[in-house]
Order: structure tokens, then C-alpha cells, then sequence
């Protein structure tokens, strides 16, 4: 197990990529912290199924778009798992609006959930491994519109651009602490936030015609590139996004 004696908080983790993300890291040999704003029963069944796996495992609430509740949440993982090891920020939103029509409220939930949170629990994750003085792995579930235009999603793919610049930026600052920082930019992933897609089949039809793949990620697919990045097979990875997207990124077309 490449984890193994590793720990690792997972953002938004008690569904969707995130519990993906979460049971390979687990299956790698992982302990786990998992976060998202309120325990609930899916919450609850993730960390069943890590437990059931071996491995031991907790759940912190936090509001990650809050920069006390990301400094909380880091502090909280560390007192009751012993250490970090591993970020991974994983918690997003995304909300549909035209630019004309988007509201302050759209925009502030989702920069302060896309990005603020990552700046802020990245740097509260850093200055914990630095001041243990061991290595460490930063991953961001990013997006193709990191780097691809998506109309009436403008305040995402804002908070998805920000993030490459951020990461990019704090790959060399965090490089000689010995933490890698990373994006995975996942394209069309099936997951609970796309039910609606699913149930109009000549909508997805549309899309799987873009995606050369022709069919939509698993949250596996997404969790398998994370533990790659999160083991020391990548030791020598930073500053760098790996796209998951079965080559839509450079197929795409507004139809």
C-alpha cells in the first residue's frame, strides 16, 4: 500500500469525487479526515465504508469558504488523527447564471468555496508540516474550465483559473519545504451534482459527442490520478495540472 501510515483530509468528501477520492486513498493505506459543512447519513456511510476498509478514520464539519472554519478544520484533523499528511481540496460549487444575470451572492458563495478555501487551508496545511519538518502533498480537484471558457458558469471558471494560478504559485514557495501542490482537472465526472444531465439523454447526448472517450468519468477515475499524485511516485510532480477528462478539453465545441 503506497499510503500506508499517511493521513489525509479530503474536502467535501462524504459524497460524489470526494468519497471516491477518499476510499482509494484508504485503499492505499490511508487514514482519513473527512469534511463537509454538516454530518449526515452519507457522511456517515463514507466513513463506514473506510473503516470497513481498515483504516481509521473521522469527520470534522466546516464551512470551507469560512477562513476560521479552515484553520479550525486543519487544528481539529491534527489533534484527533495526529498529523496531516495530505490536503486534498476537493469541496466546489457551481452555480448557473448568465454574466449579465449573476448576482454578488452567486459570485461570493462560489470564490469563497473554490478558491478561498483552498488558499486558506493549503496555508494552514503547509505551516503544519513545516512546523513538524516531514513532507507533503497538496492536491486540488480543479476542472477543465481551469483552463476551458463555459458560458453562464463565469464565476466558476474564475474561481477554477484562480486556482491554477494559485497552485502554480505556491508549488515553488512550498517546494523547498519538501510539499508538492498539484490540480486534477477532471472534465465531465458522473456524480450526484449531475442527476439532471443524466435524465435528459438528448442533452447528454450532446455532451458525450465532445468527449472522444464517449462516456462521462467515474469518481474512480478522478481518486486513481489523486493517489498517484498523494504517493511518492510523484515525488518529483509539483507545479502541474493533470487533466481527467477522456480528451474533451481540447474536443470541445459550444453546440
Amino acid at each position: 500500500m503506497k499510503l500506508e501510515n499517511k493521513v489525509a483530509l479530503v474536502t467535501g468528501g462524504s459524497q460524489g469525487i470526494g468519497r471516491g477520492i477518499a476510499l482509494r486513498l484508504a485503499e492505499e493505506g490511508a487514514d482519513l479526515v473527512i469534511n463537509s459543512r454538516h454530518e449526515n447519513d452519507q457522511a456517515r456511510e463514507t466513513l463506514a465504508q473506510i473503516r470497513d476498509l481498515g483504516r481509521r478514520a473521522c469527520f470534522i464539519p466546516a464551512d470551507v469558504g469560512v477562513v476560521a472554519d479552515c484553520r479550525r478544520l486543519v487544528e481539529r484533523a491534527v489533534e484527533q488523527m495526529g498529523r496531516l499528511d495530505i490536503l486534498v481540496n476537493n469541496a466546489g460549487v457551481q452555480t448557473h447564471a448568465s454574466f449579465l444575470d449573476a448576482s454578488e451572492e452567486d459570485y461570493d458563495q462560489v470564490l469563497d468555496i473554490n478558491l478561498r478555501g483552498p488558499f486558506f487551508l493549503a496555508q494552514a496545511f503547509a505551516r503544519h508540516v513545516r512546523d513538524r519538518g516531514h513532507r507533503g502533498r497538496i492536491i486540488n480537484n480543479s476542472s477543465v474550465h481551469e483552463e476551458l471558457p463555459h458560458p453562464n458558469f463565469t464565476a466558476y471558471c474564475a474561481s477554477k483559473g484562480g486556482m491554477k494560478m494559485l497552485m502554480r504559485n505556491i508549488a515553488i514557495e512550498l517546494a523547498p519545504l519538501g510539499i508538492t501542490v498539484n490540480n486534477i482537472a477532471p472534465g465531465a465526472i458522473e456524480t450526484p451534482i449531475n442527476r439532471d444531465l443524466m435524465n435528459q439523454p438528448e442533452k447528454l447526448d450532446t455532451l458525450l459527442q465532445n468527449i472522444p472517450a464517449n462516456r462521462l468519468g467515474q469518481p474512480r477515475d478522478v481518486a486513481g490520478a489523486v493517489a498517484f499524485l498523494a504517493s511518492d511516485d510523484a515525488d518529483y510532480i509539483t507545479g502541474a495540472t493533470l487533466v481527467v477528462d477522456g480528451g474533451l478539453l481540447w474536443n470541445y465545441s459550444e453546440q
